[in-house]
């Protein structure tokens, strides 16, 4: 009975250990896993704090940056500016472009220098506005596009207007739309409108009605630079992230758009 009793007490002595044990390694786990989910935070934090200085340092400097330390605990970000131009590109960066207010549409080569400003004007004759995120017409924008054509000291202003939704176009009457899927710069797009008498164009303005919309435009021959867009990496530890800007150039106030701009020479 001794023997027996004394191989009891060391099974239930060993059994204590293993919950025991158990116990300590599933806490220890939890506080390691959450040790390191504060870690990833922290540097997820410092990392994206890093990657908005970089957006401040490239606007600021409006050129590509280098890996660039910014405190002891190796918390870096580095940035790369593309132009925004050529045959097809995504307006506002590929966001939304705001209902009622519109994007500029850059028609001559942009300068800071007022008495350059509206020369260059784009040789090309046709212009592919795409639009609308979904194959429901009316749940998607209208379009007007307004072009500003000819020369600083005489401009003209032609407008032009598109809608997919068939309800609305019959109390608008604005251009009918069909479907059309394509896509800019790998965002798709399911209406397009086709502008195929540009002629001398200086400056023009896409702005959706009824709903905010991303817009894509195509041209028959490369288009003028638009702005940049920026891109800024910041890394802190093993976590990284990323942030996009899209830095255009400065926009008339839409009130004033739709009358002459120009001063005569």
């Amino acid at each position: 009975m001794k023997k027996s009793e004394k191989g009891q007490a060391l099974l239930i002595v060993v059994l204590v250990m293993v919950v025991a044990l158990t116990v300590g390694l599933s806490i220890a786990s939890k506080t390691i896993t959450s040790l390191r989910t504060s870690t990833e935070e922290a540097n997820s934090q410092k990392a994206l704090a890093a990657a908005e200085a970089g957006i401040e340092q490239a606007i600021k400097n409006n050129v590509p940056i280098a890996e660039t330390k910014i405190s002891s605990d190796n918390t870096t970000y580095k940035t790369d500016v593309a132009a925004v131009s050529g045959t097809s590109f995504l307006m506002n960066g590929g966001n939304p472009v705001l209902q009622d207010n519109g994007s500029d549409l850059w028609l001559s080569d942009y300068s800071s220098d007022p008495n350059n400003l509206y020369k260059n004007s784009w040789p090309g004759r046709v212009l592919t506005i795409k639009w609308g995120t979904s194959a429901d017409p009316c749940q998607n924008a209208a379009l007007e596009v307004v072009i500003i054509s000819g020369s600083k000291a005489s401009p003209t202003t032609k407008r032009y207007t598109f809608d997919p939704c068939a309800q609305r176009a019959g109390s608008n009457r604005f251009s009918l739309v069909g479907l059309t899927q394509g896509s800019v710069s790998g965002k798709s797009f399911f209406y397009e409108a086709v502008i195929s008498d540009v002629l001398s164009p200086l400056l023009g303005r896409v702005i959706p009605l009824y709903f905010n919309s991303p817009v894509g435009i195509i041209g028959d021959v490369a288009l003028p630079s638009q702005g940049s867009t920026i891109t800024s990496t910041g890394t802190s530890g093993t976590t990284s992230r990323k942030v996009n800007v899209f830095q255009g150039y400065p926009e008339i106030p839409s009130e004033f758009f739709p009358y002459n701009l120009f001063s005569p020479l």
